[in-house]
């Protein structure tokens, strides 16, 4: 399941992202509302976390433009214990919950089940593109009953394709969400990454044309191929 965090206190960032890890959330963390506002509007994320207070561009005026273009992931808002006005505001313009800070790790994991519950019920844990399937819990890379084993960050790595079928994702995007904002931009681990996972789907004898399925974009990226 993955999680879009747009928070800009580090400290409360490192918890959260290091509390949801650990229950098998993939927890994507943003520290500016404009940063946070175009990872939002992909429609990649199944719960998103957002700070009232953040800089560059506030997280209620980020909430009001999600609605207004249509996105409906379950949104819950991050607010101190005297925004009062904000908690109420924000639940009109579409907020799912709210969490005062501070606030335990647990309790968050609790309102995120919780939202997700009134959405339709737990989330898929399923990702398919064409005969390939993607379990989220088990971890594990299918095709028509022959599975191969992934790595933590192949499995990250692949899976952020397979949600947005179609669509090019630079390397930077890429290696943003799978490695982290520190790592080194000019390293060519995303390249080796994609080679091997690339590897691993070939060898499944019943890939057939999805042994391609993964293409490269000149000077961009790379692209799941709708098949």
């Amino acid at each position: 399941m993955r999680i879009l965090l747009v928070e800009d206190e580090q400290k409360i960032a490192d918890f959260v992202c290091e509390g949801l890890s650990a229950r098998n959330f993939a927890v994507t963390h943003c520290a500016d509302g404009h940063r946070g506002y175009e990872a939002a509007r992909g429609n990649l994320f199944d719960v998103i976390i957002l700070d009232i207070m953040l800089p560059g561009r506030d997280g209620l005026d980020i909430l009001r433009a999600l609605r207004q273009e249509g996105v409906e992931t379950p949104i819950i808002l991050l607010t101190a214990r005297n925004e009062l006005g904000d908690r109420v505001q924000g639940l009109e313009m579409g907020a799912d919950d709210y969490l005062a800070k501070p606030f335990y790790v647990e309790e968050l994991h609790a309102r995120i089940q919780a939202v997700l519950r009134r959405h339709g019920g737990s989330p898929s844990h399923l990702v398919r593109a064409g005969s390939l399937e993607l379990d989220c819990i088990n971890r594990t890379l299918s095709c028509q009953g022959q599975s191969v084993e992934l790595t933590s960050r192949e499995f990250s790595l692949l899976e952020y394709l397979m949600r947005a079928p179609g669509q090019v994702l630079t390397r930077g995007q890429l290696l943003e969400h799978v490695w982290g904002y520190d790592f080194d931009p000019c390293t060519n681990v995303v390249d080796v990454c994609i080679k091997r996972i690339r590897r691993k789907i070939a060898g499944l004898d019943s890939a057939g044309t999805m042994a391609g399925i993964i293409e490269s974009v000149r000077g961009t990226g790379y692209r799941l191929s709708p098949r």
